[in-house]
């Protein structure tokens, strides 16, 4: 009788371990589905950039790029020259989307990301209108070390602060993506993965935003919901790859 107990007894844990694979089977096939559904449809995204040529960029204000952008080893790199106030624009413009793209920045370097850039003689450089997520190298930079780190590498360029955890260090490539929805006003910002803030785009809670930072007088800041996404001549060497957008619904 003992022996036909334990075998039942045996027969049972087996099931349930056996229900237990399974189940935890279907949980990571969802869990996967979900973490790749974005990219299961390459035709959803517009690339600007995929190592092989400039054309979807120009000059801010200028009808062709400018030579400090070059492409070196499949990547968009930025040489400073003696001039500066070199930024360049996507020549679409967008309204709600998600950009996704890498960067990578020199020892003591410092660039930015922007959106929302709207061209116009009244405003002489992209940052005048654009909402910026910095570009930096957070060990070696001054921007680093002040505005309660709203000036370090993914943050919200003097608003919020991005937790410099996040972020691999000059010379090593950082995944940034921005979901800018305009329709529900919300922005996301990821960096290597990991979402690290989101904030309106516009009302009460934008405007105080701005009032807090040095942008309160900027006429133009933050106000166009449609514009150019731009990348910033900040003079120091940075790289950018793999850069794409998907319109959003």
């Amino acid at each position: 009788m003992k022996i036909k107990t334990n075998m039942l007894l045996l027969s049972f844990a087996l099931v349930l371990m056996n229900c237990k694979s399974e189940k935890e089977t279907e949980m990571k096939e969802e869990n996967k589905t979900e973490q790749e559904s974005p990219e299961v449809n390459e035709t959803q995204w517009k690339v600007l950039f995929d190592g092989t040529s400039t054309d979807a960029f120009r000059g801010y204000r200028q009808d062709s790029i400018y030579p400090q952008w070059s492409i070196e080893d499949g990547n968009l790199a930025f040489t400073p020259g003696g001039e500066g106030n070199k930024d360049i624009i996507s020549k679409d413009q967008f309204t709600n989307f998600i950009l996704s793209l890498e960067w990578k920045v020199s020892e003591g370097g410092n660039s930015g990301i922007f959106w929302g850039v709207h061209e116009d003689d009244s405003y002489p450089e992209a940052y005048m209108t654009g909402p910026e997520i910095q570009v930096l190298d957070n060990e070696k930079h001054p921007d680093s070390f002040v505005a309660e780190g709203t000036h370090k590498a993914g943050s919200l360029y003097d608003m919020i602060g991005c937790p410099p955890e996040h972020i691999n260090p000059a010379g090593e490539w950082n995944l940034c993506v921005i979901e800018i929805n305009q329709d529900a006003n919300e922005a996301k910002v990821s960096m290597n993965g990991t979402q690290v803030m989101t904030f309106p785009l516009h009302g009460e809670e934008w405007d105080e935003m701005i009032a807090n930072s040095k942008f309160t007088a900027w006429e133009g800041f933050g106000k166009y919901r449609t514009g150019h996404i731009a990348l910033q001549d900040h003079g120091d060497k940075v790289w950018y790859r793999n850069i794409k957008v998907k319109e959003l619904d």
